[in-house]
């Protein structure tokens, strides 16, 4: 059998069973400091202007230090199988995500090193022999999570560049095409209206089939017009927003059956923000549209909405499949979809709306069944 990249490391660095004992030790004694040490950890990175602005306000750093304690714990107790690697291989791909400079990392880790050295040198200051091995055990396996975090931090760098090369090509052929089928399709539409006014609309089957015209060609108009949303920069309008008024709004646009309840708990509690009721109500269409088509003939979809001292919060949850681990790292990207009709648009457009709104969207699974969609939105959006 292949060796895997993570049994390579280890073996390179020489990382072995006695590494591991030697760590499990350590574990024991250095865990009741944990929570100092995540303290010193993050205020010499906020010190910092670049990693600062990356790690956002003071409650993402909260849940940061939260988040260290736990990655220290599993990094001094194991155990150090392939599980681990895929763990560590998802902060190389957050770094890429909230763009934080990679050289912020080594510094980062050499401040975990110190604080972990000091407890070694203060705790075996009589024992020479297990110092120097924990000393080494220490060196190895962070050696290793630089190692690890750097592989993953180029994989998606350069998928992130791929994608960032693929949009642009997509967009100059979509505003070439698009501003293209608006012509025939107008035509279309005119000839329709036409139609519907001679005496052939009064036959029953033909007045059937025109009726089916329409509606595809209102389907065609709407890729087309999602299209060249996706690669123009409509002005945002900035005026006082309500999103409980937006959602309302949104909701007389989204046809559900009868046995799937749509709800929203807490939106008329938020305080008002400013932004585009326009575009903020195409971003409710279509994670509701995507939500209802989800859960199908039978579910819930349920819109949480809560307010912190910078951003308001959202979660809209369905009651469907959910979204497969395959899907879920490419599920924001144009033309990613895995409906049968449809060509992937709802989400990028989603995404870039919100994040033109100086705010965030992600994918947060469900336990058990469904999806779950995360949006924050600051009270006072950033210049587009």
């Amino acid at each position: 059998m292949a060796e895997t990249l993570f049994e390579e490391l280890k073996r390179y660095v020489g990382f072995g069973a006695d590494d591991e004992q030697s760590l499990r030790s350590l574990h024991e004694l250095a865990r009741q400091e944990f929570p100092a040490i995540s303290e010193v950890f993050y205020d010499h990175i906020l010190q910092h202007e670049g990693a600062r602005s990356a790690l956002a306000g003071e409650s993402q750093v909260g849940h940061l230090k939260v988040t260290l304690v736990a990655w220290m714990e599993q990094l001094l107790r194991g155990p150090w199988d392939e599980e681990y690697f895929l763990l560590r291989c998802r902060i190389g791909r957050m770094h890429v995500r909230i763009s934080l400079p990679q050289h912020y990392m080594f510094g980062a880790m050499n401040i975990l090193r110190q604080e972990l050295n000091r407890i070694i040198d203060q705790r075996y200051v009589q024992q020479p022999a297990r110092l120097f091995a924990a000393r080494m055990a220490l060196g190895k396996i962070l050696d290793l999570e630089l190692a690890i975090m750097l592989h993953t931090y180029r994989e998606d760098l350069l998928a992130q560049q791929a994608r960032s090369e693929r949009l642009s090509t997509f967009g100059q052929l979509v505003g070439s095409i698009g501003h293209e089928l608006r012509n025939p399709l107008g035509v279309i539409e005119t000839s329709l209206f036409i139609l519907k006014g001679r005496p052939l609309a009064t036959d029953e089957r033909a007045a059937k089939h025109l009726g089916r015209i329409g509606e595809q060609v209102t389907l065609a108009n709407r890729i087309v017009t999602d299209l060249l949303d996706m690669i123009r920069d409509r002005p945002l309008k900035r005026e006082p927003l309500r999103l409980d008024e937006v959602w309302k709004d949104a909701l007389t646009s989204v046809h559900a059956p009868e046995a799937v309840s749509i709800r929203a708990e807490g939106l008329e509690g938020l305080p008002s923000l400013q932004g585009d009721p326009g575009q903020m109500r195409q971003v409710f269409v279509n994670l509701l549209e995507n939500a209802v088509q989800a859960v199908g003939e039978k579910g819930e979809v349920v819109l949480s909405a809560s307010a912190g001292p910078e951003k308001v919060e959202l979660v809209l949850e369905d009651t469907g499949p959910g979204v497969s681990d395959a899907i879920r790292r490419r599920i924001f990207e144009p033309l990613m979809t895995t409906k049968a009709r449809g060509i992937g648009l709802g989400l990028p457009l989603v995404k870039r709306i919100i994040e033109r709104h100086g705010g965030s969207i992600a994918y947060a699974p469900r336990e058990g069944r469904g999806a779950r969609f995360v949006l924050r939105l600051p009270f006072q959006p950033s210049t587009p």
